[in-house]
């Protein structure tokens, strides 16, 4: 592969980094704000609406919580490995 090649490549990740870190969590909460809005209508409160903007909430709090661990094991010489379902942190 070229040169040109293996920085499409790296570029690509970044991008998409970029595009699931940087704008997804927020649209995740914009979404967890409005299905909120639309579970608490006055006329007729959808529970459902409720029940989403909390999953909602939950996956953002989950990618805060991965990017602090993430920045603080990387403090302390380590890394978060994904080699089971569940992260663990590890030496590097």
């Amino acid at each position: 592969m070229s040169n040109f090649g293996f920085a499409l490549e790296g570029a690509w990740k970044v991008l998409a980094a970029g595009l699931v870190l940087g704008a997804g969590l927020p649209v995740l909460f914009a979404l967890g704000i409005r299905s909120l809005a639309w579970g608490a209508d006055a006329a007729a409160p959808r529970p459902a609406g409720k029940a989403l903007a909390y999953g909602l909430f939950a996956v953002v709090i989950l990618g805060v919580l991965l990017g602090l661990t993430y920045i603080v094991a990387s403090g302390f010489g380590k890394t978060i490995s994904f080699d089971h379902f569940w992260p663990a942190i590890v030496d590097k």
